[in-house]
């Protein structure tokens, strides 16, 4: 069965949700729609693409993945399609895609579909719901678009390393308030080199172990671990890390490892 996940900004309290999964079901009605999400904080695209960044990778090969996030109508923003490590991806092409894959695209082409003037503002429903729907029904991405060469760059923030010191930042903070560093864990390895360490935040709170898992340590108590995004997370166990601790997005974090 064909699959189309969604990843929006649309929220759960008006329509918009619903006439985009309509408008993909009037097409192909055995479609499988997933959802990944829809509650992307408006126009966020560092939020989306860590959002489905960490959750692509679950779906079977040839899956279409819409992305509506800053996709309304913009005369400098193009629409693609492209194919990367077996799986469709379709959106705006704003920046996102670069957050979202470490290599270039296998194939990417800009779509030409004729746009529907009823939904120029509103192209989700229109352009980017045909391509998805065609990549679903295994068409070929040369039949929807012109083939493109680069997509749009955009460039996060990244963790420093000075010596022994890692200086990173909050990215992410999830619905268990769990709070997500840009710090990987193949940098931390990297940099540790099997030495002791010290995790700093929010002035006087440090951790100086890593744990394998949240219950590791007592309820109510903190911890940091690396979960399934590979990212370092400080969490509290059965509680709130971000609003406990004070933790939000773009907070700085730094570890500092001992001879």
């Amino acid at each position: 069965m064909a699959i189309i996940t969604l990843t929006t900004d649309l929220g759960s309290k008006d329509f918009y949700q619903a006439a985009l999964k309509g408008s993909i079901l009037s097409i192909l009605p055995s479609v499988n729609i997933i959802d990944i999400t829809h509650e992307v904080p408006a126009f966020n695209i560092s939020y989306a693409a860590f959002v489905l960044k960490n959750a692509y990778t679950y779906f079977p090969k040839n899956t279409v993945h819409l992305i509506g996030i800053d996709s309304v109508f913009n005369e400098n923003t193009k629409y693609v399609a492209l194919s990367y490590k077996g799986q469709y991806f379709v959106g705006a092409d704003n920046g996102i895609f670069s957050l979202l894959f470490d290599e270039q695209p296998d194939e990417l082409v800009e779509l030409n579909i004729m746009q529907d003037l009823k939904f120029l503002h509103f192209p989700l429903v229109d352009i980017l719901v045909k391509a998805a729907v065609h990549l679903a029904k295994g068409g070929k991405l040369k039949e929807i678009g012109i083939p493109a060469d680069d997509i749009e760059q955009r460039m996060l923030l990244h963790p420093v390393i000075e010596r022994d010191i890692i200086r990173g930042s909050v990215i992410f903070v999830d619905t268990f308030s769990n709070v997500i560093t840009n710090i990987t864990k193949d940098l931390f390895t990297k940099v540790q080199r099997n030495r002791d360490f010290t995790l700093y935040f929010r002035k006087s709170e440090t951790i100086t172990q890593l744990s394998w898992h949240y219950n590791e340590v007592p309820e109510g108590e903190k911890l940091c671990l690396f979960g399934i995004s590979n990212h370092l997370e400080i969490a509290i166990n059965k509680g709130k890390a971000s609003s406990l601790l004070g933790l939000q997005l773009n907070d700085i974090v730094r570890v500092e490892f001992h001879p």
